[in-house]
């Protein structure tokens, strides 16, 4: 059983969409006017800059997980996971540096966290809130890496879980699944322009009752303030001094999103200066795009449409709409950032010159920021002497069969230094 609760300092949480306030107590998962819009969870921020500074932060270990920053979680620590994620690593790689002629690239490597992705974070608090409000039973929709985190943290709190993935998901990211005990389901697509695991979960929510956590906003409010948490650890990994430029793989939005409110947390409790927060860099595959394409077009949330037939080597990023695209375009506009898309050439680029010179084994996903580096960089946009943070999001470990595709035939040989020397030659 839970000990003692510790002390909450959520105000309310506020519809991204119709305005409407919500009251923490309540639990609310979804707005009650089913208008897709997300519930920002809002904080009392002067009570937390009395409890919470620089020198609380560094006191705690970085075992605490998101936990280290509880005074700006949704959830009771007590109801966590013993599961630990965050603390990830923050690599300069001089060989990488050398590559690119660059002087400060550094990489966030997510692939660190207990499954192998940033979606760690996510579900580590999502499912923290599930087990607070007594859920049983979760449900999510997602590619892989997000069903695979929730499947884990469910299994270490007694939770029962279901997951609707993609027909085509990884062979990887199934595994993981099927051994963490969640109940999987492959989707077939039928309608152009609609994601049918998202169609499936709302409809399995509406019909069981059960508690939604995809990595997306609008089905769950809470989950989005665990990638926030990566933002505190660049900073203070920088010796609290922002980077120039933050560029962030993205889907659904919800990833750049936690990303944005992390900042916004930083400059409310006085940790970062409005006027040096970093360019936010949203970055997708050019096969689905939506969210690029409306950010640097000028096109408001409200206009964007689904990607009619997404496609890309990075399946985690295949959102056909991108939920949370309103809070990342206020992140980009407010940051003088940018959108990035490469196309799939680039990123198995990517892949390789991640692990060949910053031994970082990365799924296509989690390779685009370096793809997108390399063209801002040849652009110009972003200079060869600004201090550039990559978040690289997902292990290769996740799409072994796509990696394998791209490295040849591997040799089989005899035990003889003659056959050797015949295929060294």
């Amino acid at each position: 059983m839970p000990g003692p609760r510790s002390r909450s300092y959520v105000v309310e949480l506020v519809c991204s969409r119709c305005g409407t306030r919500y009251r923490p107590e309540e639990g609310p998962v979804m707005c009650g006017r089913m208008d897709l819009g997300r519930l920002d969870v809002i904080y009392d921020y002067d009570a937390i800059r009395e409890v919470l500074s620089r020198r609380v932060i560094e006191s705690r270990p970085r075992e605490m997980g998101v936990w280290r920053y509880h005074e700006l979680m949704p959830a009771p620590m007590e109801f966590a996971s013993p599961i630990r994620e965050g603390g990830t690593p923050m690599l300069r790689s001089s060989r990488l540096n050398e590559f690119l002629g660059t002087e400060a690239v550094y990489l966030k490597d997510e692939t660190r966290n207990p499954t192998g992705s940033f979606k760690d974070r996510a579900m580590a608090v999502g499912v923290a809130k599930a087990a607070e409000l007594g859920k049983k039973v979760a449900v999510t929709a997602s590619s892989g890496n997000a069903a695979s985190s929730l499947a884990a943290y469910c299994a270490s709190l007694g939770i029962s879980c279901y997951a609707f993935v993609p027909e085509d998901v990884s062979m990887g990211k199934a595994a993981q699944l099927v051994t963490f005990g969640a109940k999987l389901f492959r989707v077939r697509s039928v309608e152009e322009g609609r994601d049918p695991t998202v169609d499936l979960m709302v409809k399995a929510v509406r019909a069981f009752g059960w508690y939604p956590c995809p990595s997306f906003g609008p089905f769950n409010p809470y989950q989005v303030e665990g990638p926030k948490t990566v933002s505190y650890e660049v900073l203070e990994q920088l010796g609290w001094e922002s980077p120039d430029a933050i560029l962030v793989p993205t889907g659904s939005g919800c990833f750049i999103t936690g990303i944005w409110k992390g900042l916004r947390d930083l400059t409310e409790l006085g940790l970062l200066r409005e006027e040096d927060l970093p360019m936010l860099i949203p970055v997708q595959p050019e096969g689905n795009q939506q969210l690029v394409r409306a950010i640097n077009s000028g096109t408001p949330f409200e206009e964007i449409e689904p990607e009619r037939n997404p496609r890309s080597v990075a399946s985690g990023l295949l959102d056909p709409f991108p939920w949370d695209g309103d809070a990342a375009i206020e992140g980009v506009k407010r940051t003088g950032g940018r959108g990035v898309a490469v196309p799939d050439e680039e990123i198995m680029e990517s892949v390789r010159v991640l692990a060949s010179k910053a031994g970082v084994f990365a799924e296509p996903s989690g390779a685009v920021g370096l793809a997108a580096l390399r063209r801002l960089l040849d652009e110009g946009f972003i200079d060869r002497s600004d201090r550039v943070v990559v978040l690289v999001t997902g292990s290769g470990l996740k799409e072994v069969e796509k990696l394998l595709g791209s490295v040849g035939e591997i040799p089989l040989i005899k035990p003889e230094v003659e056959e050797l020397k015949r295929y060294l030659s």
